[in-house]
């Protein structure tokens, strides 16, 4: 059919689970990966007519993952970074890979050398290179954080649906997902750069009065940028929490902000941006 032409286009292999088992001390190492990747170049033709002659299999692309994890893992952000430019400079045909790495959070059970208990926090990082250059971004996500007070809510206008009171004292709950993109893809202190990114994200969730979810977002935001300079971009997306008093007089009990209901859904879902005025363009990086 004419005037149809092929856009935009990527394959790859999502969701290669690996854990790793560093066994040369006397306490064991897990790293437990989620790796998922994405190529994207020159593939007219497999769209067009099934040459399959520049495509690389996608289990040959699982395969090197496994691989290269024999040599080890180390930091998600250089793993993956050795990923894409393997990809990109191994096949003539791509032009573009990125790599998205979750990594799974286990906790070592006491003095065991070998027992774990995995935890709900999930770190992340994704990993873009080209031609052109590499770009990191990082992140975290499952990252469940509450006030019991401190938090207002009012001042916002009202309709004939509106049926929200206006509150001076409420819980603010939320599960953090959090992405940061960093001023440069060189060799860095990934590990010191993230857990300080999320202390910084706790912190300044701890510490702001929120009159919004919106304020305490842009608090955070900007709390990690003041202080990790070697970050340009904090994207963020925090789901209101609710939880509601309830109501106890039925059964002539009063309830002074000690009983509540944590409601799942709906809820809503507040997202933004704090960046730096002079940050360079973020590329393909998100």
């Amino acid at each position: 059919m004419t005037g149809i032409v092929l856009g935009d286009n990527s394959y790859g292999k999502a969701e290669c689970r690996l854990l790793r088992v560093d066994r040369a001390a006397d306490q064991h190492q897990i790293t437990d990966l989620n790796v998922s990747i994405a190529l994207a170049g020159e593939l007219a033709a497999t769209h067009y007519s099934g040459d399959n002659s520049q495509v690389l299999p996608t289990d040959s692309q699982k395969n090197t993952v496994y691989a290269f994890a024999r040599d080890g893992v180390g930091q998600i952000e250089d793993f993956g970074l050795r990923l894409a430019r393997h990809f990109v400079d191994s096949q003539p045909a791509i032009g573009r890979a990125r790599v998205t790495i979750e990594q799974y959070d286990w906790t070592r059970n006491g003095d065991a050398a070998h027992s774990f208990t995995r935890g709900a926090l999930t770190r992340t990082a994704t990993v873009t290179c080209d031609g052109a250059g590499a770009w990191v971004v990082s992140g975290v996500a499952g990252l469940t954080l509450l006030n019991t007070t401190d938090s207002e809510f009012h001042g916002f206008p009202r309709d004939r649906y509106t049926t929200l009171p206006e509150t001076t004292d409420r819980i603010l709950a939320t599960a953090v997902t959090a992405r940061w993109r960093h001023a440069a893809a060189a060799c860095q202190d990934w590990a010191r750069s993230h857990g300080e990114s999320v202390r910084h994200l706790i912190d300044a969730f701890a510490g702001t009065h929120s009159l919004s979810l919106q304020q305490t977002l842009f608090a955070m935001g900007q709390r990690v940028l003041a202080h990790r300079p070697e970050l340009v971009e904090v994207r963020l997306s925090l789901p209101n929490k609710h939880h509601f008093l309830v109501d106890l007089s039925p059964f002539e009990l009063d309830n002074p902000g000690e009983v509540y209901f944590a409601a799942d859904r709906p809820y809503g879902l507040i997202e933004g941006t704090a960046i730096r005025e002079d940050a360079p363009p973020a590329g393909p990086a998100w």
